[in-house]
């Protein structure tokens, strides 16, 4: 059964926002009510942009760049 609703929520959710893009909606929304603290939010803030630029660097890197 939970390997059903996770397969359906990785199903959907990759369609429509990616994982690094909601788990910083999930830091943000956490620190916003106080669950998590600043310092938290930065270090995941750092590595959601952090890991999206070598995402871009490595497809710019394999198709050339985009014009």
């Amino acid at each position: 059964m939970v390997t059903a609703i996770k397969a359906f929520a990785d199903k959907y959710t990759e369609r429509f926002i990616s994982r690094k893009f909601l788990a910083w909606i999930t830091a943000t929304s956490l620190c916003t009510i106080g669950m998590v603290t600043s310092s938290d939010w930065v270090a995941v803030t750092l590595a959601y942009i952090g890991s999206q630029a070598l995402v871009d660097l490595a497809v710019q890197w394999k198709h050339g760049p985009q014009q």
